[in-house]
């Protein structure tokens, strides 16, 4: 019996590193942008259907990022393919590209739309 392949995230024929870390970037953003909208702020218009629509936005990005660099989102969910491969080509792609997209995400969310800053903290987050 044949031990079926591990899928590693790749970027796709024709696309280079710089143009899948943009993507990688781009898709990250969207996610968290998401989050913060649906989730993080107490003053959404769809309180309940946060995670709902994170999980559209997650197939959205799986559809639209797929075929350009896997539509990674999460450095984590490449990390663990690659370590049981031993396959790393191009695999800085998904760690910058998560570490630049969700900080950029959260500082985009905090000072364009929360710029009030009305918002109280989440329950047991009260530093």
């Amino acid at each position: 019996m044949q031990a079926t392949p591990v899928p590693v995230h790749t970027l796709g024929t024709g696309i280079g590193p710089i143009q899948g870390l943009v993507m990688e970037i781009i898709l990250t953003f969207s996610l968290l942008f998401v989050v913060y909208a649906t989730i993080l702020d107490p003053r959404t218009t769809v309180p309940g259907y946060g995670p709902m629509l994170t999980g559209l936005i997650v197939g959205a990005n799986t559809i639209a990022g797929g075929n350009f660099s896997g539509a990674s989102m999460n450095p984590a969910r490449s990390f663990g393919p690659a370590l049981a491969t031993g396959v790393w080509t191009n695999h800085w792609v998904y760690w910058v590209g998560p570490l630049v997209g969700g900080p950029l995400a959260g500082f985009v969310y905090e000072t364009v739309f929360m710029v009030t800053k009305t918002h109280e903290p989440l329950l047991g987050w009260d530093f």
